[in-house]
């Protein structure tokens, strides 16, 4: 394989990708710039490690366009001590930011492989602000409750009930929703027994499966 300068192509994902499309929360475009994107994806993909795409992980799942990773994680507003809840950790990529940003991450995998392959990056990495366990994300982590913030990494039909339930009043809670095959990027507040959302543009992402997402099928 050929040598690939990967601290210029992790500057120029930062530069053209997030700053150019209007990612502006210096927390986040510090941490793009810190966390080594191709150290979440198989080796075959390392030249297209920083592209403007998603890439496959196994599983049918992928690790999601850098784009979008950097707005969800701008829309969960971290200023740096709170306790997060990720639904789906895939590769790792996402909470590898998270863990950059806030105090504390917990995450939740359908896939036994993965959150294995994601636990032993992150842990070579240096991470350890963060924990993993193997189960149905959409009922969250109820031991670890609550929490300030939650980002599921995964479409999903409608809010689970059991989500909103394990986070804070105040907390925030971002989204896909929609149908399987394509959703809008949403935004929940919790502020008291009501929740309040707000759209804040249309994704792709693969569908959330579990007991508050869509039944396997």
């Amino acid at each position: 394989m050929k040598n690939l300068d990967f601290d210029m192509m992790r500057r120029r994902m930062v530069e053209e990708q997030l700053i150019a499309r209007g990612i502006a929360d210096r927390k986040v475009l510090e941490a793009f710039m810190k966390v080594p994107r191709h150290e979440f994806v198989r080796e075959e993909f390392f030249e297209s490690a920083y592209g403007d795409h998603p890439l496959p992980i196994g599983n049918n799942q992928t690790i999601s366009q850098p784009y979008m990773v950097a707005l969800m994680t701008e829309c969960l507003g971290l200023k740096g001590d709170e306790r997060v809840l990720e639904i789906g950790t895939g590769s790792g990529y996402q909470m590898a930011i998270l863990c950059q940003i806030a105090k504390e991450i917990y995450s939740v995998e359908r896939f036994k492989d993965l959150a294995e392959n994601a636990d032993s990056v992150l842990k070579r990495l240096g991470y350890a602000n963060y924990a993993i366990k193997v189960g149905d994300g959409t009922l969250g982590w109820e031991d670890r409750a609550p929490y300030d913030a939650v980002i599921v990494t995964a479409g999903a039909p409608g809010i689970p009930r059991s989500l909103v339930g394990q986070m804070k009043d105040g907390g925030r809670l971002v989204i896909p929703m929609g149908g399987e095959f394509g959703q809008v990027l949403t935004v929940v507040r919790k502020k008291g027994d009501t929740v309040e959302a707000s759209e804040v543009c249309g994704c792709m992402f693969v569908p959330l499966i579990g007991r508050e997402g869509w039944q396997k099928k």
